[in-house]
């Protein structure tokens, strides 16, 4: 723990308990000295927990995070080596009395005190022009909090399959973003992501490949494979799943409860003021018949607007633009206020959501996350869904963030721009507000006589026991409208599947629920024809090939063992061949390559990874 000086602290806490009790902050006589740098990222590290698989496939099964320690015992895992730390930028202006936080830069950067004293003006000679005066005294603020205290947990890699000893894969969807979205900001901010902030799955999740919508029930698969482009002798098989598109005519009625993290740590443009402006997007993607709550939490909770209907957009948009953040974080008692206000507006067959925007800093009330999950999956089981949107970086939460909305069965998001909040909020929003399948599990079975091995990239948190494929009883993903799915697989084909001899070499089975009413399940059943591998990866649809390129970079960045003789020049050059002409994939073109060059100063090769 880093001591700070005791004339740091004691006018900082002096002004925190006067403005507890309701005073205002004193004026400092003297400007706060710098503080010290940051601390190092405090990345949460937990061991994968592999499930347990039907007596005949146990054998063989070994834990991910297991396996992955073992590779790194003997060889040493390759990673991308971090840029040097960018320069410390003066502290900005100091908010308003009753904010307890100055609004955070980036982790991996120092943390900039008070702003400098005022340098001492001499008297100026008779002949000169008068000099302006000196800048007032910087106005006291309470002491930032530490920054460097993002939490992150790494999963584990999958470990590679024998299909003789267990030929089935078995997951529950994903279709979150947040992952890629926060390596994207820090890789453009000059410092490569944490690589235990790396899922494949939500790199893989964020694109949108125009697959073909379904012409019949909830969704669509569309399978695929070519010979992988990363190792000789392998072939990358794509599983996609395209959920139907709704228009907005015939979308459910919604119910929105809107909880705002307004706590010292929000204040910042790239928190607070981002916000605000996702929520305004929002609303306006409603229609009548909808309906939109607002409650705050930071030292407390506050109700900002009971259920209002869309009708009243512009009472709706007046409470938004009066958030204002400073207080600590007591997230458990806004989540309780949330629910109780979703209550209001619960009606059977409607959508009820009740959406988190915040950095996840919980650091007031009973914030483990295990009070706290009880309470969103008490809701869940109600009716009421929950979706996080995550802000700002330096002391962010990622693992809270993620398993609110894992356990909520809602979306999780990171915004860091207004163009990736209209993304989210107004482009995409449809899978937000129309669920269109619930409980959705997919497993794949490798044929023995086909496959000589396989191993699913990502999905790590999401692994379901075999066994329980068909237990309808065990929470999985949902899909909304619009939504796609992308899972590949690194597998080793036998010259029997190649040659496109005999049955299928994998079956998938899809098992969901409908959106509202029974919970009984329904099963479906998708053979992969032996004409879907393709000869050459040049010859394979555009959107395996660009997946491809995805997935690669996630492996690169996460330090897995598998990759380690991959290249980012080599996903650099498949991404340009395979992208269309959509801004995302153009945009990735551009953030691999300066991946590469935060990687040493080249594109062709990773930099050795030195100590975690």
């Amino acid at each position: 723990m880093r001591i700070r000086p005791l004339d740091l602290v004691a006018p900082a806490l002096l002004a925190a308990l006067l403005v507890g009790c309701g005073g205002a902050a004193p004026v400092a006589r003297e400007p706060a000295a710098p503080a010290g740098p940051a601390a190092p990222m405090d990345t949460a590290v937990a061991p994968s927990m592999q499930p347990e698989f039907d007596a005949p496939q146990e054998q063989g099964r070994a834990s991910a995070a297991a396996e992955k320690a073992e590779e790194a015992d003997a060889s040493g895992a390759p990673a991308v080596a971090a840029a040097p730390p960018p320069p410390a930028s003066p502290s900005p202006v100091a908010p308003s009395a009753g904010a307890t936080a100055a609004g955070k830069p980036e982790a991996r950067r120092s943390v900039a005190g008070a702003a400098p004293a005022p340098k001492k003006v001499s008297a100026p000679a008779p002949v000169a022009a008068p000099r302006p005066a000196a800048p007032p005294a910087a106005v006291a603020v309470t002491a930032p909090e530490p920054q460097g205290s993002e939490s992150y947990r790494d999963y584990g890699v999958n470990p590679v399959e024998d299909p003789a000893k267990d030929r089935l894969s078995t997951f529950a969807i994903d279709v979150d973003t947040a992952s890629y979205a926060i390596a994207r900001r820090k890789i453009l901010d000059g410092a490569l992501p944490p690589y235990q902030a790396v899922r494949a799955e939500e790199f893989l999740n964020y694109f949108d490949y125009g697959y073909a919508s379904p012409t019949a029930g909830p969704f669509a698969v569309h399978l695929a494979a070519a010979p992988s482009p990363f190792t000789v002798g392998h072939h990358l098989v794509r599983v996609a799943v395209q959920g139907k598109r709704v228009p907005i005519k015939e979308r459910t009625p919604v119910h929105l409860v809107y909880l705002v993290d307004t706590s010292g740590s929000m204040h910042a443009p790239d928190r607070i003021e981002l916000a605000k402006k996702s929520l305004r997007m929002l609303t306006e993607s409603l229609k009548p018949g909808d309906t939109v709550a607002l409650c705050t939490y930071a030292g407390s909770v506050r109700e900002v607007l009971a259920p209002t209907g869309i009708e009243s957009k512009g009472k709706i948009l007046a409470a938004i633009a009066d958030l204002t953040a400073g207080g600590s974080t007591a997230m458990a008692s806004g989540i309780d206020l949330a629910y109780s206000l979703a209550e209001r507006t619960l009606v059977k067959g409607h959508i009820n959501r009740v959406v988190v925007l915040s950095d996840g800093d919980a650091n007031v009330g009973p914030t483990s996350h295990e009070e706290i999950l009880k309470t969103i999956k008490r809701a869940r089981d109600k009716g009421i869904t929950l979706s996080t949107v995550g802000f700002g970086q330096g002391n962010y939460k990622d693992v809270m963030m993620e398993q609110l909305a894992n356990q909520g069965d809602g979306n999780y998001a990171y915004i860091d721009s207004e163009a990736q909040a209209r993304r989210v909020f107004s482009e995409q929003v449809g899978g937000m507000l129309q669920v269109i399948a619930r409980d959705v599990k997919i497993q794949v079975e490798f044929d023995p006589s086909f496959v000589k091995s396989y191993r699913l990239i990502g999905y790590e948190n999401r692994n379901v026991a075999d066994r329980d494929f068909r237990n309808d009883k065990v929470d999985a993903g949902e899909i909304g409208a619009g939504h796609s799915v992308t899972a590949i697989y690194d597998v080793e084909l036998k010259d029997a599947a190649l040659r496109g001899a005999g049955a299928a070499p994998l079956v998938v089975r899809l098992r969901h629920k409908a959106p509202l009413g029974s919970d009984v399940a329904e099963e479906t059943l998708v053979k992969m024809a032996p004409g879907a591998i393709a000869p050459t990866f040049d010859a394979a649809p555009a959107d395996l090939r660009f997946a491809s390129a995805v997935a690669g970079f996630s492996e690169i960045l996460r330090h897995s063992p598998h990759a380690r003789s991959w290249r980012l020049s080599d996903v650099e050059k498949i991404a340009r061949a395979a992208a269309s002409s959509k801004g995302d994939q153009q945009e990735f073109i551009g953030i691999v390559r300066r991946a590469g060059a935060l990687a040493g100063g080249k594109t062709d090769a990773v930099a050795a990874r030195g100590a975690d």
